[in-house]
């Protein structure tokens, strides 16, 4: 199963750029024995249109553009569920790869938020809170918790899981 962060914009250099790049160079190396032979990033410029409806249906096409076929969407959204532990969305994304699909692809859209038919799209919805956060943290994030749902699946002893439950 191929895995693909599709984010409106692009990281300048710096630290989240580094860390972006960390966290996939770890995801890519725990992948291959699990059946992801990589994680790709996809960098869509962010729209100049002047309303932000506009801006978000024209990301959202530029976004969907990258995606292959057969892709499972999983978006980054401040409406979506934070109630997803890591377990659950390792669960999910092992039942998908299972079963098949041949890409997992992560969006994470602009400034304005992701388009309505994006929202549609998506078999799961994902949010790191009501907070609002920086794109380029989110990207951060995200690709974590990607490493970390490899991890998961590797068995490996990144993730502690839930201290109380010990």
């Amino acid at each position: 199963m191929r895995l693909l962060v599709a984010a409106v914009g692009r990281l300048k250099p710096g630290p989240e750029r580094d860390l972006a790049a960390r966290y996939r160079e770890r995801a890519a190396q725990v992948g291959r024995g699990l059946g992801f032979p990589a994680c790709d990033i996809a960098e869509i410029p962010e729209s100049r249109a002047r309303r932000a409806p506009d801006r978000a249906a024209e990301e959202g096409t530029a976004l969907l553009a990258q995606f292959p076929t057969g892709a499972v969407l999983a978006l980054y959204d401040e409406r979506g569920r934070s109630d997803l532990t890591s377990e659950a969305i390792a669960e999910r994304v092992a039942g998908w790869r299972d079963a098949g699909r041949p890409a997992l692809v992560l969006a994470i859209g602009g400034a304005d938020g992701l388009d309505p038919t994006l929202r549609a799209r998506a078999e799961l919805s994902l949010s790191f809170g009501a907070a609002t956060l920086p794109h380029g943290l989110v990207r951060v994030l995200a690709l974590e918790q990607v490493y970390r749902t490899l991890t998961i699946l590797a068995g490996h002893p990144y993730h502690r899981g839930n201290l109380d439950e010990r």
